[in-house]
């Protein structure tokens, strides 16, 4: 069967798909849940979750799957097609980008980036830009969105740093109870090594940058810039004077927040507000 044959058969959840994967060869290998977690060196309850298309298998599990069933690359490339499915061609090379990123700093002045949304804000923010989708067109977009967020909870993950401008944190973005549960996600996010997040708040006045934007680094390196535009969609430009000036407006960005500590504060008081 040809891939393109075979993309065309794979159904739009590949986190489903995959799963049937993992099941259809853990029982052709006659394994238990744990003797496969075993086999692949992963716990059981992580091979339960991809088994189950609670989550996408990340890289890793699926080259201990090629390594377990003597496929080299076989699962490796399958799961690079379904992390691609139901997002738009202009989104693809982004998302490649992401999934291999060493570093992720971006600037969020409009809504919350990807990475950072939980699934209600995801699909309130769905649900203004395409009011004529049914429920079940928005669910499949939040899902691909809330899939992503592997890239950080992966062993490895890329080091986040993500600028956000106050007006963000005080848009009421699907209801008080979303927008609360949403910066509460965002101190949890805080607590780990691998995330820093710092507000820009309005007293700091005129941002050096009015659009948002995202720098993705590989192997330590800024290495492009991704944009977007309401009407051309999503953009990467990995040419050096981009790179560079995304870079040094970061730095100003990252100067005029507040400190990590100073923004966990405001972040609280924030949806203290959200509750009145």
């Amino acid at each position: 069967m040809s891939e393109q044959a075979e993309q065309d058969r794979e159904p739009s959840n590949g986190a489903a798909y995959f799963g049937e994967e993992v099941r259809a060869l853990r029982e052709a290998l006659a394994l238990s849940q744990t003797g496969f977690a075993d086999r692949l060196h992963y716990q059981q309850a992580q091979v339960s979750k991809v088994e189950n298309g609670a989550v996408l298998a990340s890289e890793a599990f699926a080259q201990a799957m090629d390594r377990v069933a003597g496929t080299p690359g076989t699962y490796i490339r399958l799961r690079a097609r379904l992390s691609k499915r139901g997002h738009p061609k202009w989104f693809v090379p982004y998302i490649s980008l992401e999934e291999s990123a060493s570093g992720i700093t971006d600037y969020s002045c409009t809504f919350l980036m990807g990475l950072l949304q939980t699934p209600e804000y995801a699909a309130a923010v769905f649900r203004a830009a395409h009011p004529r989708e049914t429920e079940d067109q928005i669910k499949e977009r939040v899902e691909l969105r809330v899939r992503r967020q592997a890239v950080i909870e992966r062993a490895d993950p890329p080091l986040l740093w993500v600028v956000i401008h106050e007006a963000v944190l005080r848009a009421c973005v699907g209801g008080p109870s979303a927008m609360i549960a949403q910066l509460e996600h965002l101190t949890v996010l805080m607590a780990s090594p691998h995330v820093t997040i710092q507000v820009l708040p309005y007293k700091a006045g005129a941002s050096p940058s009015n659009l948002p934007f995202t720098l993705l680094s590989l192997n330590g390196a800024p290495h492009a810039v991704y944009t977007e535009t309401p009407t051309h969609g999503g953009q990467m430009d990995d040419t050096a004077s981009v790179v560079a000036k995304a870079i040094d407006t970061l730095d100003r960005l990252r100067m005029a927040a507040l400190s990590e500590e100073e923004s966990l504060a405001l972040i609280r008081k924030i949806m203290e507000d959200h509750a009145k």
